[in-house]
């Protein structure tokens, strides 16, 4: 998995980049009508229903832009909202305050969405041994943020990228001449390269899950789009000899019943991909 310095610097990227595009050369709305020395105070105003998501993310967007801004946090990322809520309030520069807000505000709206839409799923798995993980079906660029909302929302995550796990799916296997095949370059890539990558195979059917299992080294093995039955007799097959997924198509009304298979994880593209934001403001006090 990424590493918190990785991670960090991610955050970092997305702040520096994100204050790039919106403010450019200057916030030209504000410094053509308010004084630079002007102070003000604004709060985060909730109007809407859900988990709040964001808030530290906010504190590093404001810190960035000015850190003599302070901040009153009332609200804590993981807590539930409602309308009227105030999540918390900032003081100082208006300038300043003015400049982070879109930044704020577009962030902690979609973040507090995936955070949302994640405790739910984990709600419809309650009493399960099942736990739900994100995908890279992330929105470019700012992926960091959305896994920080997943894992608010109770989730977990799934690999970063591309370089801090194995996944052979469909086409690596095809394009490899096959599972065996594709496992084993898989291993001797790794150690001629001296890298500790955990490797997960997808596998498309019962006999490809047999498959697998006569290869060693294998972490979790991803049952892709199968049915109640087949998941079921993929996780007795599969036994304790690795960890399993379920993917594909898997929504609020199915969760519940691949989970009750025996899988230990439910990945879910949905999470990310498929939210409406939540209605948060940002107003001056």
């Amino acid at each position: 998995m990424i590493t918190k310095e990785l991670f960090d610097n991610e955050i970092e990227l997305i702040i520096a980049n994100a204050i790039r595009e919106d403010v450019g050369d200057g916030d030209h709305s504000s410094l053509a009508c308010i004084p630079t020395n002007a102070k003000g105070k604004a709060k985060l105003l909730v109007k809407d229903e859900g988990f709040l998501a964001g808030v530290e993310f906010a504190k590093q967007v404001f810190a960035y832009v000015d850190p003599s801004l302070e901040i009153e946090v009332l609200i804590n990322d993981g807590e539930p909202v409602k309308y009227g809520d105030i999540a918390f309030y900032v003081t100082g520069s208006s300038l300043s305050i003015l400049k982070a807000e879109r930044l704020v505000l577009n962030a902690m709206q979609r973040m507090s969405a995936i955070a949302t839409k994640t405790r739910m799923f984990v709600g419809l798995l309650e009493g399960t041994n099942t736990k739900i993980l994100d995908t890279r079906k992330t929105t470019p660029g700012i992926r960091a943020i959305e896994k920080w909302a997943v894992k608010i929302g109770g989730g977990e995550n799934h690999r970063f990228a591309l370089y801090d796990m194995i996944m052979l799916k469909d086409n690596h296997i095809d394009f490899a001449g096959g599972i065996t095949k594709a496992i084993k370059k898989t291993k001797d890539y790794l150690t001629s390269n001296k890298k500790d990558l955990k490797i997960i195979v997808e596998a498309r059917d019962l006999e490809e899950i047999k498959e697998i299992l006569k290869s060693e080294g294998v972490y979790r093995i991803l049952i892709d789009n199968f049915n109640y039955e087949d998941t079921r007799t993929a996780v007795q097959l599969i036994g304790n000899k690795c960890l399993t997924e379920s993917s594909g198509g898997i929504n609020e009304s199915t969760i519940r019943k691949y989970a009750e298979c025996g899988v230990n994880y439910i990945s879910s593209g949905a999470l990310t991909h498929s939210v409406y934001n939540l209605d948060l403001s940002l107003k001056a006090v």
